[in-house]
């Protein structure tokens, strides 16, 4: 009988714990998911009102980690209380009244940014609008792992893979957004399952706090004693904690903005370095790791090499190198340094101290690549310098006597580069410049083998990688860089050629506007410059703006959203009334400076452009004014998406003369947008031609251009209706219009691919 009674004792206690177990794992797993989807959906409710500039997701990312802190902070002070129920009953009513601040919006007040001070005024509009949800989220993981481990459940001693658990639902969140929810989902249909999500988590962590109630009792002593008395951690163990939580928190952030400053302020590019770093969290965390910790350690040097060549090279021309290069790289180096927070991880007592320190150094890393950054440098310094860091989050280590030789041999030798650099005759730098590409190489090898073959220590590993940046950086892939200049819309670059011959302007590696300033000859250009790259007279856009003149016969009014270089100023006519709309101001001081252009002030030398997002601003223009649109808006090689939408047509058709017309500029190297704008144009009930041509001229920055053009009627756009360099254009059948509420940047990428002459 005793027997009986104590099996079936043990297959309650085994169905008990399984219940336990299943209903945790969920919890966690669930919050995950709304914690990480809720990121690149709000976001991109929020990326119209900024001009769609990719620092909207770094600063994003710097309030979700502050947040993170926030709620880790709380969810460690509820654990310190000794009643069982009150950390429940709190983080319930919490939870509730988070509930009743949903579907997520934006909050009233906050339609319209300031002049200035945008990354400020971009961080109290999260905090008022969703603050209080996210703020009940980001809790729920360290206290969840601390209720399990006070049910009493066998795996409470160790709960760290339910941190694992956690981490793939947020991997997962991230992975299915760009996917499947947004091509399937508009905004408001995403709102509205993620606001069903939330409520179902409440279902959940109600049930996890019941099972917790029930569970025999176990105090926070029994917790310690069940630890074999482990110590608190030191202070220098906590130091260690953040740093090395703070550096891949900063190089996600660094390696984000660089790879979407040149392809698109989309969810899709957010998504792949963020989905990355939480999957080297599930990775580390689990009880035999797939990867082991010692090889992410040997492949560390050769990352950080990797990402060096990369830098050196600029591989931007590539898509796949750019996306696939600097993650692959970043993976390996974040998995190196997790992998050294999942080693020194404390016993189950000091659980949410450790992830407090977890989400502080991660808070760190974000304020400073996100925020500190962007208003320190001109450039993004904070990708090589977080670079030189990673090597110091390697374990202490001893270096052999033929390793430091051979540093101490390449040591001298940057040295004596640098120094032939700073001193050395014309010849001397001729010979590194032209060389500089095979400099970097060997630099970068001779930094990969002492890293994996010798296993130099972290310090002169680090040492090594900052001065192999210094010389890409005194030599850079850009040749004859005059000038960077850096604000919340990105970074832009004045070049000059090596023979002195052309100005150009560059956002990345993208050209966005050249000037002539000497002829063949070597002679000053004399006059009004020449429009060249993609505003030449006898390209699509030179075409349009012809066309449109001579169909109206007379001076034109011309509306211009897109400053860049100032290209298009001279384009203009005597009479002719030009408008120009643009939101960041350091391009406009760019393009009236004429040491860098001279574009502005030879053609529109009283130039007063419209400071602002062009939906914003140039809604507020008087409607049939304008007889051409022209929108020429980039923020690197990316038309923000909030421009190429049905309701932004709708506000250029409303502001065009009766006659007038609207050319979209959509030469992209990574995304077609052609269909993009016949579709939005057709569901406006116009008219578009498409024009895309080689101009065999890019020796003489006279470029390739894809242009569309929308009308009216065939009699508004002119000699462009029988042009046969002009192809009226229909709608693609079966792809969806963008709409402020739908955009699919997944499918303008596949398009690109598929096709990539059209």
């Amino acid at each position: 009988m005793t027997s009986v009674t104590s099996e079936t004792a043990s297959q309650s206690s085994g169905a008990w714990n399984k219940l336990v177990l299943v209903v945790y794992t969920a919890a966690i797993f669930t919050s995950a998911l709304l914690l990480f989807s809720v990121q690149p959906l709000f976001t991109k409710m929020v990326l119209p009102r900024l001009g769609g500039s990719p620092a909207v997701w770094s600063v994003a990312m710097v309030f979700f980690q502050s947040l993170l802190l926030g709620g880790y902070a709380y969810a460690h002070y509820l654990m310190t209380l000794k009643s069982r129920v009150a950390p429940i009953a709190i983080h319930l009513v919490l939870l509730a009244v988070a509930l009743f601040t949903l579907p997520l919006s934006i909050a009233s007040g906050w339609g319209e940014p300031p002049a200035s001070g945008y990354a400020f005024w971009l961080l109290g509009l999260f905090a008022v609008s969703i603050g209080l949800p996210f703020f009940a989220l980001a809790a729920n993981n360290p206290m969840l792992q601390a209720w399990f481990v006070r049910t009493g459940h066998p795996d409470g001693p160790d709960p760290y893979f339910l941190y694992a658990s956690s981490n793939i639902g947020s991997f997962l969140a991230l992975l299915s957004y760009p996917v499947l929810l947004e091509p399937m989902f508009t905004l408001r249909t995403q709102n509205l399952i993620w606001t069903g999500g939330y409520a179902l988590l409440i279902v959940l962590i109600t049930v996890c706090g019941v099972l917790l109630v029930r569970s025999p009792p176990m105090s926070v002593a029994a917790v310690e004693a069940s630890d074999g008395d482990a110590p608190s951690p030191t202070w220098t163990i906590r130091l260690r904690w953040i740093f090395l939580a703070a550096v891949p928190s900063g190089l996600l952030i660094a390696v984000t903005a660089h790879i979407s400053t040149d392809v698109a302020a989309a969810p899709l590019l957010w998504v792949l370095p963020l989905s990355l770093y939480l999957l080297t969290w599930v990775l580390v965390f689990q009880s035999r790791p797939l990867l082991p910790h010692k090889w992410m350690l040997m492949a560390q040097p050769v990352a950080i090499g990797g990402i060096m060549i990369l830098l050196a090279v600029g591989g931007e021309q590539d898509l796949f190198l750019t996306l696939g290069g600097h993650q692959l790289c970043f993976f390996i180096i974040a998995m190196a340094c997790h992998g050294e927070l999942a080693r020194t991880r404390p016993a189950a007592s000091h659980l949410t101290g450790f992830y407090v320190a977890l989400s502080f150094g991660g808070m760190v890393g974000g304020l400073f690549a996100g925020l500190i950054a962007p208003f320190t440098f001109s450039w993004i310094a904070e990708y090589p310098i977080l670079l030189a860091l990673a090597a110091l989050c390697r374990p202490a280590g001893t270096t052999s006597v033929r390793g430091g030789l051979a540093l101490w041999i390449i040591v001298a030798i940057a040295a004596l580069v640098l120094i032939a650099i700073a001193f050395g005759h014309g010849s001397t730098t001729e010979l590194i410049e032209t060389n500089r590409l095979w400099v970097a190489k060997g630099f970068a090898i001779a930094l990969m083998v002492l890293g994996v073959l010798w296993k130099i220590d972290r310090w002169k590993l680090a040492t090594l990688v900052a001065l192999g940046l210094v010389l890409i950086r005194v030599y850079p892939a850009d040749d004859g860089r005059v000038e960077t200049v850096r604000s919340f819309f990105g970074v832009h670059k004045i070049v000059v050629t090596s023979n002195g011959q052309y100005h150009v302007l560059m956002h990345g590696t993208t050209i966005h506007g050249a000037e002539k300033f000497l002829n063949d000859d070597g002679t000053p250009v004399k006059g009004r410059p020449e429009a060249i790259t993609y505003y030449h007279t006898d390209g699509g856009m030179g075409r349009a703006i012809a066309a449109i003149r001579e169909r109206k016969g007379g001076p034109i009014r011309v509306a211009v959203i897109g400053l860049g270089a100032g290209t298009l100023t001279c384009q203009s006519r005597p009479g002719e009334d030009w408008k120009f709309f643009e939101i960041d101001q350091t391009m406009v001081d760019t393009a009236r400076d004429p040491r860098y252009f001279t574009f502005v002030s030879a053609c529109e030398p009283n130039l007063k452009p419209v400071i602002g997002d062009a939906r914003l601003t140039f809604a507020k223009e008087k409607d049939g004014t304008y007889d051409l649109i022209i929108v020429d808006a980039y923020s690197s090689d990316a038309i923000p998406i909030h421009l190429a939408t049905e309701e932004a047509m709708a506000i250029y058709k409303a502001k065009l003369a009766p006659q007038g017309a609207v050319v979209m500029h959509v030469s992209n190297r990574h995304l077609e947008l052609a269909s993009v704008v016949v579709g939005i144009a057709e569901e406006n009930d116009l008219k578009s031609w498409v024009y895309n041509e080689d101009s065999g001229r890019d020796n003489e920055y006279i470029f390739t251009t894809n242009v569309v053009i929308s009308a009216r009627e065939e009699a508004d756009v002119g000699k462009i209706a029988s042009d046969d360099k002009w192809a009226l254009t229909e709608a693609t059948e079966g792809q969806r219009v963008w709409t402020d509420d739908y955009s699919n940047v997944l499918g303008a990428v596949w398009r690109r691919l598929r096709n990539p002459d059209e």
